[in-house]
């Protein structure tokens, strides 16, 4: 049990370390983050990970922080250094899975490889050592080009050890048969290396990364052997609060962070990476804060959004595709994206599934039959898992609907059976329960946010993790704001974050169409006939958006930016497998879409969309200031990622990840200087906003409907903080502005933190936007 008493987390900072930013270098920018008004930095994963680990999710030895970030002594030194200015730490954890991919750095991994089963750690890993398991009970690394190239293997005797070597990975000889043939000896070990494309996996993964290998936290030995470290950073008082990585992929999210919280003791702040459905609840029993704020970042980016747009930007999609864009997490091509992925990608966690199921039931359904039983069942299920009490309900009508249409006839023949067995085996709660509920999260994923959001190009803004892209609202965020203040008043609430598809002044900017639709569409129908054919119509739709999004507002695109939208540009090819993919890359596919790029960049093409960029953007810099302060003010603790209080043009890692130019500092920074008033409002007040109330504050008039606006104060007081933002700014313009309208701020007066100006009663709104598309008023 920690010991320390930790800092009460009022807002973050995310920092991304890494080899070229460590321990030292965060604890440099402490006193400017201090200043900015943050309580704690919000660190990326700090245990050792493979050797040049850019990111830290892939965890090697989960007992040691990373040396390349300055080790233990680095950590503690920046733990003193943030508390000598007042901050804490925040450190994100990766329980659900440990880097393998150079088993040499993993001594876990490497011991198992050595002595296979009888290994110490051989149960701390997820593996199937069934002699049905594709490799002959053995542990399956799928390494090799192809079938042949065993050739390439070699045996290395100059070291203290001897090692098997394919090309630059090693492997341990844990059986040394003596010799000179490689083959032989790699046949004798424990470990089996097959073609990297072999439908085989023996051991459970992240989704599909076959370098990332899950681990049994739900394992009491091995919890503590992972944990170990993690909890003395409460003991110590280096840390005051967790973030989670991935926790629905482990066996039992709720039985693992109950025991995360003795861990750490009941004042430590933890949130969990939990990606909910717009309808889905988080569940109340769960000993945590929240999520870390996707739920936040879909909410407010649809409350900006302009329904009246939908129409628009959906014939465009239509006209050029044959498909209007929209994504349904259940329409047929999400499920055949699903049928695709359990057929191939995933087939391996299918049938580890199906075999569970037999041995729990005995029935002699064979294992396909059952695999396609399960995914029929999961088809029906809305949610990452659908185990947690709280969806019972929920679940128990997904499980209705499919029970239903197996016996109906529409399924595949001779589906009820298999379903009957699956419904048993996960009645008992035991091995295919966990399975299951692990793998409907891996299948969501990667046939939504990895594909189904590389598709359509609807509204790209939209297409973002825990988004839902079918969804132009609702009309205002204040139902779910109530929500959280009232049921998760610390909950994270986000943004940016590593893992975002594109940063948030650029899907502020591409949020803007759905204002113009017509605009869009003119342009695209003008600009699509004059560039090079693209490799299919939607990705020329997608890439015409993302360079609307990033493009300079002074037109000129530098060398830099050139690079990073090609960089962009292979990735989503490949990630939406339409004509290319990363296993099976299609080189003309791809040059077709570099073409196109190059073409927009180069030719007439690119000079009107500067001139459109220029005439749009500064409505994007006015959503990008409106959701910042509704994200900063509004209920829940806000984490503000690397960089993103200045303007920042940010695409899908590991663009994000780029350096941080902190001498770009700048108070005088239009959203530097919002960001620093409400933090440094939100320290000054704590009560107001963390626990505090909240209260929608509407306006009267012809431009009602352009005010977001919210009042909070401590909890049973009355309000003294009031938020206001402008939205559909470029409508608000083209319509007349904000003539006739008020809003009523009662007797008090009220001082704009970000002018200085003090207004009171009935108050004329375009009065209050002179300056600043957003208002921050404090009652003193």
């Amino acid at each position: 049990m920690a010991t320390g008493v930790p800092r009460p987390v009022g807002a973050t900072y995310r920092l991304q370390l890494g080899p070229a930013f460590t321990f030292d270098d965060a604890a440099r920018h402490v006193p400017y983050l201090a200043d900015l008004g943050v309580t704690h930095l919000y660190l990326s994963p700090v245990l050792e990970a493979v050797r040049g680990s850019t990111h830290g999710y892939d965890v090697t030895d989960p007992t040691t922080v990373r040396a390349e970030l300055g080790g233990r002594k680095g950590l503690e030194r920046l733990a003193d250094a943030a508390h000598v200015d007042g901050l804490g730490l925040v450190i994100d954890i990766v329980p659900n899975h440990l880097g393998v991919g150079r088993p040499e750095q993993n001594p876990w991994w490497w011991d198992v490889l050595t002595h296979g089963r009888k290994s110490a750690f051989a149960h701390y890993y997820d593996i199937d050592w069934d002699p049905r398991n594709g490799a002959g009970g053995k542990l399956a690394l799928p390494v090799l080009a192809s079938g042949d190239d065993g050739a390439a293997l070699t045996v290395d005797r100059s070291g203290p050890e001897p090692v098997l070597r394919y090309h630059d990975r090693t492997f341990p000889i844990g059986r040394d048969v003596g010799g000179g043939d490689p083959e032989r000896v790699h046949y004798a070990q424990h470990y089996r290396l097959i073609p990297w494309d072999a439908p085989v996996r023996t051991y459970r993964r992240f989704f599909t990364v076959d370098d990332l290998a899950a681990v049994r936290v739900e394992d009491p030995e091995v919890f503590a052997a992972t944990h170990a470290e993690i909890g003395s950073w409460f003991t110590d008082g280096i840390a005051d609060g967790l973030r989670v990585d991935h926790p629905d992929g482990l066996a039992d999210p709720s039985r693992y962070l109950r025991r995360l919280r003795e861990l750490t003791g009941p004042g430590a702040w933890i949130v969990i990476e939990k990606i909910l459905e717009p309808e889905e609840p988080l569940e109340p029993e769960l000993p945590i804060a929240g999520t870390t704020g996707y739920d936040a970042l879909r909410e407010i980016g649809h409350a900006l959004l302009d329904p009246a747009g939908e129409a628009g930007l959906s014939a465009l999609h239509e006209r050029w595709t044959g498909d209007d864009g929209d994504i349904h997490w259940n329409s047929g091509a999400t499920l055949r994206l699903r049928d695709e992925l359990a057929a191939h990608d995933l087939r391996p966690e299918f049938l580890r599934l199906a075999r569970a199921i037999r041995r729990e039931t005995g029935t002699t359904v064979p294992v396909d039959d059952l695999a396609d039983a399960a995914l029929f069942w999961m088809n029906e299920i809305p949610y990452y898992r659908d185990d947690y009490p709280v969806l019972e309900v929920d679940s128990a009508r997904a499980h209705d609907r499919a029970v239903r249409a197996a016996r109906s006839g529409g399924a595949v023949p001779g589906l009820a059976a298999a379903l009957d067995a699956v419904v048993s085996a996960r009645g008992l709660g035991g091995e295919t329960a966990q399975r299951f509920a692990q793998l409907t999260g891996a299948l969501t994923a990667k046939s939504l946010e990895d594909t189904a959001f590389y598709r359509s190009a609807r509204l790209i803004s939209q297409q973002e993790v825990g988004g839902a892209p079918s969804d132009f609202g609702p009309t205002d965020p204040h139902a779910a704001f109530a929500r959280r203040a009232a049921d998760w008043p610390a909950a994270m609430t986000t943004l940016s974050t590593h893992d975002t598809k594109r940063g948030e002044d650029v899907r502020a900017r591409i949020g803007v169409l759905s204002q113009c639709p017509r605009e869009w569409a003119a342009a695209v129908d003008d600009w699509m006939p004059r560039l090079p054919s693209p490799p299919d119509p939607m990705t020329g739709l997608f890439l015409l958006q993302t360079a609307f999004g990033v493009w300079p507002e002074d037109g000129a695109v530098s060398d830099a930016l050139r690079a990073r939208l090609h960089a962009y540009a292979e990735k989503a090819m490949r990630e939406g497998r339409v004509g290319t993919s990363w296993t099976s890359p299609d080189g003309g596919f791809e040059a077709a879409g570099h073409a196109f790029l190059d073409a927009l960049l180069d030719g007439p093409v690119g000079a009107a969309m500067g001139a459109l960029v220029a005439r749009l953007a500064p409505h994007g810099r006015s959503d990008s200031l409106a959701q910042k302060l509704l994200q900063l003010a509004g209920p829940g603790v806000p984490d503000v990622y690397q960089g993103t209080e200045r303007w920042e043009d940010s695409l899908v890692d590991p663009d994000n990840r780029r350096p941080v130019d902190w001498s770009a500092a700048d108070d005088s920074h239009p959203k530097q200087h919002l960001v620093r008033s409400v933090l440094q409002l939100r320290r000054e007040r704590p009560g107001s906003f963390v626990g505090g109330s909240y209260r929608p504050l509407l306006a009267e008039g012809p431009a009602a409907g352009h005010l977001l606006g919210f009042q909070r104060g401590p909890h049973g007081g009355a309000p003294d903080v009031a938020a206001l933002a402008t939205r559909h700014s470029l409508r608000l313009e083209r319509s007349g502005g904000w003539g006739g309208t008020r809003v009523d701020l009662g007797d008090d007066a009220w001082t704009d933190r970000l002018t200085g100006h003090v207004v009171t009663g009935r108050t004329a709104i375009q009065g209050l936007f002179l300056e600043h598309p957003v208002v921050l008023l404090v009652r003193e």
